[in-house]
C-alpha cells in the first residue's frame, strides 16, 4: 500500500527523502499513535483515496490520491477534522503547492506567515494557514 501524497507520486518538486518502507513506518509508528486520523477508502477496491491526521489543533496531514481529487473527498475529510477541532485549525503548506493553497483558502483558511523552508526537512518554502470558527 502506498500512502497518497507521501509515496508513489507526491509533489514532483520535492526531494524524495524516504523510501516507501520508511514512510509506512512513520505513518504506523508516529502519525497513527499521535494523531486522530480519518481515512477514505474506495468502496469498490478498498484502495486508500485519502486521509487526514489531526494533532491537537494542527492539521498535520491532508492527502488525496491524485485520482481522488476534485470529488469532494478532501472537503469531506476537512469537515471531520473541523468537528474534532471546532474552535480552530492550523496547517502548513508548501508555497509551491498552489492547488492545496487554493483548497485551503476556499475552505476559509488564511495565511499568517511564510518561511524560506528552514523549518521543514525538504528545505522548501512553506506557509502557515489558520482557520477559526466564526462566532
Amino acid at each position: 500500500m502506498l500512502v497518497p501524497g507521501i509515496t508513489g507520486g507526491g509533489h514532483a518538486y520535492l526531494p524524495r527523502l524516504y523510501d516507501d518502507e520508511q514512510t509506512r513506518a512513520f505513518i504506523t509508528h508516529v502519525v497513527l499513535p499521535q494523531c486522530k486520523t480519518w481515512v477514505v477508502e474506495s468502496p469498490e477496491t478498498g484502495e486508500i483515496l485519502g486521509f487526514a491526521a489531526l494533532e491537537g489543533a494542527m492539521l498535520e496531514h491532508l492527502y488525496l490520491s491524485p485520482d481522488a481529487r476534485r470529488q469532494g473527498i478532501g472537503t469531506q475529510l476537512l469537515e471531520q477534522v473541523r468537528k474534532a477541532s471546532p474552535t480552530g485549525l492550523t496547517l502548513r503548506v508548501f508555497t509551491r503547492s498552489t492547488d492545496a493553497r487554493a483548497f485551503d483558502e476556499r475552505h476559509g483558511f488564511r495565511q499568517v506567515d511564510e518561511t524560506d523552508g528552514s523549518r521543514n526537512e525538504e528545505n522548501e518554502p512553506d506557509m502557515t494557514y489558520v482557520w477559526q470558527e466564526r462566532a
